[in-house]
C-alpha cells in the first residue's frame, strides 16, 4: 500500500514563495511519473504539474506555467514543487500522486486509489 504525504503548505501573502514535498512510503515511485494536484472550496480537484521518472519532461497548467516548478528525487522517494509569486486565486489544497498520461502528458490521471491528506496552501491578497 502507497502512503503518500504533502507538505510546506502555509500561509503567504501575494507574491511570496513556498516549496512543498511529497514523500511516498511504501512503494517505490520511481517508475511512476508523479504529478501535482489541487482543490479550492468549492471547485473539482484539477492537475496543476507533472514530472516524468526520469525528470525530463514536465508539464504545468497555463495557470501556474513560469512561476511553479516541479522537482523530484527517486532516492528520496520525493516530489516537489516549487511555488512562486503566489497569486490568491493558488489557495487551495495541495496533493500528490503518481499518475497515467501520454507522453504529451494528455488524459493524465492518478495512478494510485489513494491520497494523502494534502497541504493547504492560502495565498493572501
Amino acid at each position: 500500500q502507497v502512503q503518500l504525504v504533502e507538505s510546506g503548505g502555509g500561509l503567504v501573502q501575494a507574491g511570496g514563495s513556498l516549496r512543498l514535498s511529497c514523500a511516498a512510503s511504501g512503494r517505490t515511485n520511481s517508475y511512476y511519473p508523479m504529478g501535482w494536484f489541487r482543490q479550492a472550496p468549492g471547485k473539482e480537484r484539477e492537475f496543476v504539474a507533472g514530472i516524468s521518472w526520469s525528470g525530463g519532461s514536465t508539464y504545468y497548467a497555463d495557470s501556474v506555467k513560469g512561476r511553479f516548478t516541479i522537482s523530484r528525487d527517486n532516492a528520496k522517494n520525493t516530489v516537489y514543487l516549487q511555488m512562486n509569486s503566489l497569486k490568491p486565486e493558488d489557495t487551495a489544497v495541495y496533493y500528490c500522486n503518481a499518475v497515467t498520461a501520454s507522453p504529451q502528458w494528455v488524459g493524465v490521471r492518478p495512478a494510485f486509489g489513494s491520497w494523502g491528506q494534502g497541504t493547504q496552501v492560502t495565498v493572501s491578497s
